[in-house]
């Protein structure tokens, strides 16, 4: 029988073993000291700034390729941002000589495209910096005539535009050289736009710099670039789906694929775009109500930068009864927001792609019989708050009788104008991957990245003359990366679906200076974290240093739980988030861009390396318990050959219990 002193060290061989038990319940490397070695993949990063949210009410087709018209061609141009963080979606534009960037809505219910001019005197912080005329040469104020509204000089025309959420814009319109970007076969061309010397509402608050107008009317940027025959009288927008955001926009005619469904649309019946439908049909059953319901007022009304889609009261009611009756399994819950009543359900699960099993099917009948398929991401927003949970994104249209159909209706559709033919075409596809894989008639296709970004033009000679910039080499917003070949050799932006993430790195650069920084740490992290929608335990400091007048740290997202990996669906929602810039921090941190980011795979680790962090831990207390076991032992050894009797020196402590990590919470 051992002596009493080595009994510890006894013990701390259990404690060894127990730790390592440990290690393996918990799978978890909670201080990053393994770092995956697997190659990593650095992908091109786009930034976009968007914030808030608005809700607006809002002849022959010719070819482009036809030789009698050879000045025919298309302005193919990106999207970006998404409809439940931002609302809107927005496209690239360019004013001026040098040409000055703006990120706008997309807007097929307005007439008019605005940018901030630099004389605002009540305007919002935007993304880009306000237009300057008077640095532009090409830029012409147009002169009050009888066909404008004029200032109080009567020397300048000037434009107001008013919207349903009760938004306003008005300023001076002036004439200058728009450009498309570089991926636009059209030339830049003249154009007419608004130069905002007053914003109320959403378009005070939002991101966004302003909104090109697609609407009907002698302002709208279509109908400008139609009348100088620089482009059919056409143009298509296709909208990303759910988490995913982004798409592509084309101003011109394209070839419409052949699964294509068209719906007449009457440019007399109203001045918005408008579909004639018939008949919404829920899990293959028709709602019961008087197809004339559709037709009230504008009628149905298609609008690109409403968010949600609107419908009659009788209409909303029965759709609602119809889906609701469909959800057995789901439970109904309370909505994000308790200012709205929302409809909402939870127990559907996150894979979007799965959702079909819990929802039914949705269609809408037009006219001519022809049908339009909508998948459950066409009706349902994700809810903020629960996780797996999802709300309908169809209201009731208040007491107005119109159908108002917004972008959430034709995600991952692409949804042609055909104001020509006067009609309007739906197709079904994957929209964020539309860019990459269908090559317009008479459009290049996207060069690949070059390893080395252009550097912004800084000439003055007019656009025409002049390389166009793009949304990947601004001065103002947006850094291109480098792209590095990924695991199947491609050097795109996408996450091929074999590829497994380990670990999410980012760089951010802030404008707060490192000293004022560093206490507010811990702070920084758990905001990151929330706009992420991550635990606080996923999201790691990996460096941090002095950047000039800010700071820069490099961030690392690493899986939750007791899982090894991210899985692509949440890593692509990460990025998005941070290409986006739709993480929003407290103003005291300043402005941040996100200057690069890469992903790794997970390490695949050996049984030593998995456990190394407990087998170093567990030795160190054998370590240290058998030395004081040894000297406890010793000292007892003496005591005794100096007193007579052994006293306790006091009751006895229990052994207390290993306590289970404590996990942060998912912020609500």
């Amino acid at each position: 029988m051992p002596e009493p002193g080595y009994t510890p060290c006894i013990r701390s061989i259990s404690t060894i073993v127990l730790l390592i038990l440990l290690s393996n319940i918990m799978a978890v490397d909670p201080y990053n000291l393994v770092r995956p070695s697997g190659p990593s993949m650095i992908l091109p990063l786009i930034l976009s700034s968007p914030n808030s949210s608005r809700n607006s009410i809002p002849g022959n087709y010719r070819r482009h390729l036809q030789k009698e018209e050879p000045r025919i061609a298309n302005a193919r141009m990106r999207l970006y941002d998404d409809l439940l963080t931002n609302g809107y979606y927005t496209t690239r534009l360019w004013i001026g000589t040098p040409p000055q960037e703006f990120a706008l809505i997309v807007d097929s219910g307005s007439t008019v495209t605005y940018v901030p001019c630099s004389t605002c005197e009540q305007c919002g912080t935007h993304q880009d910096p306000r237009f300057q005329p008077d640095l532009s040469s090409t830029y012409q104020p147009v002169k009050c005539t009888m066909d404008c509204s004029c200032d109080r000089d009567n020397v300048q025309c000037v434009y107001e535009r008013q919207y349903a959420e009760m938004s306003s814009s008005s300023g001076v319109l002036g004439n200058d050289i728009v450009s498309f970007g570089k991926e636009s076969a059209l030339e830049p061309q003249r154009a007419v736009f608004g130069c905002e010397n007053t914003e109320t509402g959403d378009l005070f608050s939002q991101h966004a710099d302003g909104i090109i107008g697609l609407g009907r009317g002698k302002l709208s940027i279509m109908d400008q670039l139609v009348e100088k025959s620089v482009i059919s009288d056409s143009f298509s927008l296709c909208y990303g789906g759910m988490d995913v955001g982004g798409g592509a926009m084309v101003l011109g005619g394209i070839s419409p694929p052949h699964e294509m469904v068209f719906s007449p649309s009457d440019p007399i019946r109203s001045p918005y775009y408008n579909i004639e439908l018939k008949e919404i049909h829920v899990d293959k059953k028709p709602l019961q109500l008087n197809p004339r319901i559709f037709n009230s007022k504008h009628g149905t009304v298609l609008d690109s930068g409403t968010t949600y889609a609107y419908l009659p009261e009788a209409a909303f009611v029965a759709f609602k009864d119809a889906v609701v009756k469909q959800l057995h399994p789901l439970k109904q819950i309370r909505g994000p927001d308790p200012n709205y009543n929302d409809i909402c359900f939870s127990g559907a699960g996150s894979d979007v792609s799965q959702l079909s099993k819990a929802f039914p099917e949705v269609e809408m009948v037009f006219g001519n019989g022809q049908k339009l398929s909508l998948a459950p991401e066409n009706y349902l927003f994700r809810h903020s708050k629960v996780h797996g949970a999802y709300c309908l994104g169809i209201f009731q249209n208040g007491k107005d009788p119109t159908t108002l159909l917004g972008g959430i209706i034709v995600r991952n559709t692409l949804v042609t104008y055909d104001r020509e033919n006067q009609r309007i075409g739906f197709w079904k596809t994957n929209c964020s991957e539309l860019w990459e894989r269908l090559h317009f008639p008479g459009v290049p296709s996207p060069a690949p990245p070059s390893s080395s970004p252009a550097p912004p033009s800084s000439s003055s000679a007019p656009p025409s003359s002049s390389p166009i910039p793009s949304a990947s080499n601004s001065s103002n917003s947006s850094i291109e990366v480098a792209p590095t070949p990924s695991p199947s050799g491609l050097p795109d932006n996408t996450i091929p679906g074999q590829f497994r993430i380990g670990l999410i790195t980012f760089d951010m650069s802030l404008d707060i200076k490192y000293p004022d920084l560093v206490p507010h740490i811990s702070e920084l992290t758990e905001h990151i974290a929330q706009e992420l929608e991550l635990n606080t335990s996923q999201v790691h400091l990996l460096s941090s240093s002095s950047e000039g007048n800010g700071s820069l740290v490099r961030w690392g997202i690493y899986p939750g739980g007791s899982s090894d990996y991210i899985s692509n669906t949440t890593a692509k929602s990460i990025i998005l988030r941070l290409t986006d810039h739709r993480v929003r921090l407290p103003d005291t941190f300043g402005s941040y861009q996100v200057v690069e980011w890469k992903v790794e795979p997970p390490l695949k680790r050996t049984w030593w390396r998995q456990h190394i962090l407990a087998v170093i831990v567990g030795v160190i207390v054998a370590v240290v318990l058998c030395f004081s076991s040894a000297l406890g032992f010793y000292v007892w050894r003496h005591n005794r050959q100096l007193v007579s009797r052994y006293k306790p020196v006091g009751a006895m402590v229990p052994e207390q219990e290993l306590q289970p990590l404590e996990l942060g919470r998912t912020s609500q």
